[in-house]
């Protein structure tokens, strides 16, 4: 089959995720043939640099040759086996790795095979804690304002973004709602108010609450809203002091992407459960892990008589290509000193995209973690007057910037980078300027 071919056939049978197939249309996805570092390329060998790392998962670019010889060995070996009752040394040794890089304290790894089915996991962790140390009262969880924690129906339920959940209400937990500090717009005094409405919504709540789940520092989905250290430490210590659990959802700003190896570690605080996921394999393999530390684990650790066990299963849990993959992964970050690397890049970025893209006519204040950059786009920036949603802003830009060879995946309104680590300057120069174009393209500055 021909490329047109193969992509009508796509069209009509294919159902893409986060998708509004009517689009596809008139606007058919793009055939990949291959890719290379930061680079896809389509059936007619056009380089597409992606600038958001396939939905961030790509943390040290495509087909990266030593992940590549990692996955090639280890399928050679051993595929696939049972994980109730057998293990290998594959994730033996990857769980020794992760324990030097994980928040000091966190000491126990319950594996799966994504995000949203770590985040199913830690809830159910979280609920039968509280049920099998006594505290039968603790039964509602809460979570950020603007938070997404994946879309299966657990994860759906403490997330707050009601563009997913919305129609599926009837079907959810209620979950409750604690504001977030919006520091780009309402200056440092929000963090400290934000802080006190908390310890009210403690105060208020605290003896209910099993668990808080929170994004830290970055919240992704809900527009790359980034709020600072002090909030993230605030909410572990009412955690703390009310008994409540903490799930750090580390799915998307684990390993490197906010600067450092986790988010948490910005706060200097261990969660009481940690999810991990997306760049966990370089992109290669689906895989998620949630780490616990010994005083939630104890509480599952029991004669079998007892029915404490933690029953609970994924076929594919710590398959061995996942595993190997994510050892090569940190294998690479460390030797390489990825990090600091990364931190020298993010430095050079955070100016340039303030600089050419954040001095434009319909774009708000710009922000920044690690090499992680976002800005809102507005029909006046005066005013932070927003576009008409009819006008789909972001998508006409996102279509403008593929025509010029960059992949972005604007969320709304809301334009970001989030490239591999070891992207380079000539790379990352490139995309701002392609984007820059498309964005006085389409807001006609």
């Amino acid at each position: 089959m021909n490329a047109n071919s193969l992509i009508d056939f796509d069209v009509k049978h294919i159902w893409h995720p986060a998708s509004q197939m009517k689009d596809y249309e008139t606007f058919p996805p793009l055939l990949i043939k291959r890719a290379k570092g930061s680079y896809l390329y389509d059936e007619n060998d056009r380089p597409i640099l992606d600038i958001v790392s396939s939905w961030w998962c790509n943390l040290l670019g495509h087909c990266h040759e030593e992940i590549s010889a990692a996955l090639s060995a280890q399928s050679r070996k051993l595929e696939h086996v049972i994980f109730a009752n057998f293990t290998h040394e594959e994730v033996i040794d990857y769980t020794r790795m992760l324990m030097e890089v994980v928040p000091n304290g966190l000491t126990h790894f319950n594996y799966a095979d994504n995000g949203s089915s770590s985040v199913e996991m830690a809830l159910k962790i979280a609920f039968q804690y509280q049920m099998q140390s006594g505290h039968q009262n603790k039964m509602r969880f809460a979570c950020l304002e603007n938070s997404y924690h994946g879309e299966t129906i657990g994860a759906l339920a403490v997330g707050s973004m009601d563009l997913y959940s919305r129609i599926y209400k009837p079907m959810l937990m209620e979950t409750l709602r604690l504001k977030v500090p919006d520091v780009y717009y309402k200056g440092e005094s929000d963090v400290e108010k934000c802080i006190i409405y908390a310890r009210e919504f403690f105060q208020k709540y605290g003896e209910s609450l099993c668990a808080l789940i929170v994004e830290p520092l970055l919240q992704g989905a809900g527009g790359m809203k980034i709020y600072p250290p002090e909030f993230l430490k605030a909410l572990s210590e009412l955690c703390h002091e009310y008994g409540v659990l903490l799930i750090a959802d580390e799915i998307a700003t684990g390993f490197g992407r906010t600067g450092k190896f986790f988010a948490c570690n910005h706060a200097m605080i261990t969660p009481d459960i940690m999810c991990l996921s997306k760049a966990i394999t370089g992109g290669y393999m689906p895989m998620s892990v949630v780490c616990t530390t010994d005083r939630v684990y104890d509480v599952f650790l029991a004669d079998y008589k007892e029915g404490r066990a933690f029953m609970h299963s994924h076929t594919y849990a710590a398959n061995p290509l996942g595993v190997a993959c994510a050892k090569a992964v940190l294998t690479i970050l460390k030797r390489d000193d990825i990090l600091k690397k990364a931190h020298k890049t993010a430095s050079w970025l955070q100016e340039e995209f303030s600089r050419r893209l954040g001095s434009l006519d319909n774009v708000g204040s710009t922000r920044h973690i690690g090499l992680i950059n976002a800005l809102d786009l507005y029909d006046d920036k005066s005013t932070l007057k927003p576009f008409l949603s009819d006008r789909r802003v972001g998508f006409e830009i996102y279509k403008e910037a593929l025509k010029e060879g960059l992949l972005l995946r604007p969320i709304g309104d809301t334009l970001y980078f989030n490239p591999p680590l070891n992207i380079s300057r000539e790379e990352l120069t490139c995309a701002l300027e392609i984007a820059e174009h498309a964005i006085k393209h389409v807001c006609g500055a």
